[in-house]
């Protein structure tokens, strides 16, 4: 399960260790939409004003989220972390196949960064300052904050902009957030067709370890579930998550606590399913929502930690799978 490295420790999830290779250098990647050759100054998350000679073009990025956000702007990372695992579990920003693998997202590779020339390093606050410190002698750097308990959809919003201004895609950025506000007019709309406003949804994602099934519930304060709040849904999870990322910590036996009316998750083939564990569980069998058959496995490819296009991603897929 690729999850945020600061959600480890505070939802006591199984961490596994992220794979990454490679240094081989791809060619310069071009950044659309240019506003302007002139110089650019960004004020990152740390509040550290970023100057640049002009709008990125040869970027990497250290973390999925940041990734994707390039992708959506139409700038092709020349670097990336755990390139496979992105292919995997992000499917909203295409990668090309210019890009070179920089090693773990927890751990990038400081030699294959210095060999990509880069005018920029997007990287998050999940990563470590000392790490950050060592990437400014390769390159100028851009610190943006992966997640927000008290508002992630505008620090979602936040993240793109700061990157298209950082890249002069800032009419691309504009675009990505109109298309998820739109969808979530959409959604609302179907799902209140529906007779589905104030359906209480209890969003979690899952893995087996040893035999023995970790649920993670998605509460109050986590992306999807403030996107579902935005959809007229209501979350039956009462447990408090971390302050970043709203995420907890259960087994099947909690969910017999939530009172929901379906129960929607993501996981991914690569990872296996975790609910497949649970087919003979009579705890499992038991459960109001197993029984009426109102367990939703979303597509694979729908980053749960994204930016506003896999935020886009989730409202259709959700919206598909409650109203069907």
């Amino acid at each position: 399960m690729k999850i945020p490295k600061a959600a480890l420790a505070a939802t006591a999830a199984l961490a596994l260790l992220l794979t990454g290779c490679g240094t081989t250098e791809g060619p310069a990647s071009s950044a659309t939409n240019s506003a302007s050759a002139g110089p650019v100054t960004v004020t990152d998350s740390r509040g550290v004003d970023v100057k640049l000679d002009g709008p990125a073009k040869r970027v990497v990025g250290t973390e999925w989220n940041v990734v994707e956000n390039l992708a959506t702007l139409g700038v092709q990372p020349v670097g990336v972390a755990d390139i496979k695992g992105y292919n995997a579990w992000v499917s909203a920003g295409k990668l090309d196949s210019t890009a070179t693998d920089i090693g773990t997202r927890g751990e990038p590779s400081l030699d294959a960064i210095a060999s990509l020339d880069a005018d920029l390093i997007v990287a998050t606050a999940d990563l470590p300052e000392a790490v950050v410190k060592q990437l400014e002698d390769l390159a100028p750097v851009v610190v943006v904050k992966s997640a927000d308990a008290s508002r992630q959809i505008d620090q979602a919003k936040d993240n793109l902009k700061l990157v298209a201004k950082a890249t002069g895609t800032e009419a691309k950025a504009d675009e990505a957030v109109a298309a998820f506000d739109a969808a979530v007019a959409k959604g609302k709309e179907a799902l209140d067709k529906a007779g589905l406003a104030g359906s209480r949804v209890a969003f979690a994602d899952g893995w087996v370890a040893d035999g023995k099934v970790s649920v993670r519930p998605f509460v109050k304060g986590s992306l999807l579930t403030d996107i579902n709040t935005e959809l007229g849904l209501v979350t039956p999870w009462t447990m408090e998550g971390d302050p970043a990322y709203g995420l907890a910590s259960t087994d099947v036996e909690g969910l017999t606590a939530i009172d929901a009316d379906s129960f929607v998750y993501i996981t991914n083939s690569a990872d296996g399913d975790f609910t497949e564990e649970l087919a003979g569980n009579a705890v499992w069998k038991s459960l109001p929502f197993v029984e009426s058959g109102k367990v939703h496995r979303l597509s694979d490819g729908i980053w749960m930690f994204g930016g506003p296009a896999s935020m886009t991603q989730y409202v259709d897929a959700v919206v598909a799978a409650l109203t069907k």
